[in-house]
């Protein structure tokens, strides 16, 4: 009888242990996972406003360039075409040159097509 008595106490102490360490681990992983469900919506709020703005931002630059475009569509088309070559080839410390080299301008300076742009 005392045996079983006794069985039966270890059973609820352990009963009693798994459970309070039940709710320390709970009380532990809760407030956790809580705080990284924050952090993950606050870097996805941020994550689409950047996004947004930059798409936004992206939007204004065309207006402005097809409203550019509109007035005078060869100026335009032109200024497009430098400013990307000038982007692609900036950096380079080479000339481009045609293959003949008998055109009105037979190089293409990017550094002081830079240089003037920036002045004005």
């Amino acid at each position: 009888m005392i045996d079983a008595f006794n069985d039966v106490q270890r059973a609820r102490q352990d009963r009693d242990r798994l459970k309070n360490e039940a709710e320390a681990f709970r009380n532990d992983i809760v407030p956790r996972a809580r705080g990284e469900a924050a952090r993950l919506v606050a870097e996805a709020e941020a994550y689409r406003e950047e996004v947004v703005s930059r798409a936004q931002g992206d939007a204004s630059r065309f207006d402005q360039v097809y409203s550019a475009y509109e007035m005078d569509k060869d100026v335009t088309r032109e200024r497009i075409y430098i400013e990307t070559i000038e982007e692609v080839f900036g950096n380079i410390e080479k000339i481009i040159i045609d293959e003949d080299g008998k055109s009105v301008v037979p190089y293409l300076p990017l550094k002081e097509l830079g240089k003037a742009r920036n002045a004005n």
